[in-house]
């Protein structure tokens, strides 16, 4: 094989690094391979995230907002020349020169890949850091107003368009504000039902069940959702199909009622400026939000919806997203926290919380939405953990 055809090779190899689809690299061992035929290059490590390498050849985190992107053209031209020495000293024939090219490509591409989760990490660890002070600051700047969306759209809805705001919108996690979710009649009807049954709320204890916890200070109540009425108009289940439809026009998971949690009123009251204990709930995340993967039957997003607004406190923060909702009567907030494609969860932009609450009463429907239940395998038949109590009992 004669040196121009080597060329025409490793030209062909350039082209296919450059194909103007995004190779994909997974994050962390360190297995390498290139293949000519599927257009590939792969970095594959044990878990975590991905990292792109694009038409430029420019290495990336796997959300293209991502703050982790290093060039990597330098690569590329230091690993031609120094294979383009060795076929002119005809060290390589032609199938050696394609395997000493794959070897520094692949070898100097695990080396960007490491330094860019450094990166990373390092700046993930800024961003937390930085999400402790903007929590305490907009929870108590009562002036603070809801922040900016993205993208204004509408959602078209048995018969109704209502505003949509898009404060974030990722894979994994997404922040949606809707006006106009529930009508007064139907705040009417879930606080009639919860009023007997209201009692303190609590907090998942990590072990698979709940408790009270000083970090949640308010009453709820669950209530059933009398599906056998839905066809008489019952307001209580047109609230919640439009919870469940609204999931699906943006996740498209084809999510419905067969299993999932009652529908909660929770109530915060406010008993002025000089509480020492306010009603509020602090940062947390309503499923896991570690970046691995889904476990069946737990939550992948959720549904607040606003009724009564406090005169003072009770917002609703997204602390590491950098979002701050002021609550409106009437509206809701929807958040995922689920890739529907991948089923990876969301790495901690869904966290939330309810600001404190300081004069006046905030009143709120909340459904917690899972995936993966339904009639044989309800959400009660998980305990926090995911596990399914019946494999607990053997």
């Amino acid at each position: 094989m004669t040196r121009l055809v080597v060329w025409d090779i490793l030209l062909s190899i350039r082209t296919m690094i450059n194909v103007s689809t995004a190779l994909v690299l997974s994050l962390p061992t360190r297995e390498t391979s290139i293949d000519a035929h599927a257009q590939m290059l792969t970095v594959t490590f044990d878990h975590l995230s991905e990292i792109y390498i694009d038409d430029a050849f420019e290495i990336r985190h796997q959300d293209n907002k991502s703050i982790a992107r290093d060039s990597a053209e330098d690569l590329l031209n230091d690993c031609e020349a120094q294979v383009a020495e060795d076929i002119e000293t005809e060290k390589y024939s032609a199938v050696e020169a394609i395997a000493a090219l794959k070897k520094c490509v692949s070898s100097g591409v695990a080396v960007e890949v490491e330094k860019a989760n450094e990166e990373i990490s390092f700046q993930s660890q800024i961003r937390k850091k930085m999400a402790e002070s903007f929590e305490n600051y907009t929870c108590a700047d009562y002036d603070l107003a809801t922040s900016e969306s993205e993208e204004d759209t509408t959602w078209d809805y048995d018969g109704v368009s209502r505003d949509v705001h898009i404060l974030l919108d990722r894979a994994t996690s997404k922040v949606h504000v809707v006006e106009d979710f529930i009508s007064v009649e139907e705040c009417t009807a879930m606080e009639d039902q919860a009023r007997p049954k209201l009692h303190k709320a609590t907090v998942a204890d990590g072990k698979g069940g709940s408790e009270l916890s000083p970090n949640r200070k308010a009453l709820q109540a669950g209530i059933k959702i009398p599906w056998d009425l839905e066809k008489d108009g019952n307001r209580l289940t047109t609230l919640s199909r439009r919870v469940y439809d609204y999931t699906n026009h943006v996740l498209d998971m084809d999510i419905d009622e067969h299993g999932q949690e009652d529908l909660m009123s929770i109530q915060y009251e406010g008993r002025g400026e000089d509480e020492e204990t306010p009603d509020r709930y602090m940062p947390h995340c309503d499923g896991d939000c570690n970046g691995m993967s889904h476990k069946n039957g737990q939550r992948m997003a959720t549904v607040v919806i606003y009724c009564t607004v406090p005169e003072k406190g009770g917002a609703t923060n997204f602390r590491n997203s950098g979002l701050h909702i002021v609550p409106k009567a009437g509206s809701a907030t929807f958040f995922s926290y689920v890739d529907p494609e991948t089923m990876k969860l969301d790495n901690g932009f869904t966290e939330h919380s309810g600001c404190p609450v300081i004069i006046g009463q905030k009143k709120i429907v909340t459904q917690w939405v899972r995936y993966g239940v339904d009639k044989e395998n309800p959400w009660d038949s998980f305990n926090t953990l995911g596990i399914k109590l019946s494999e607990t009992e053997d």
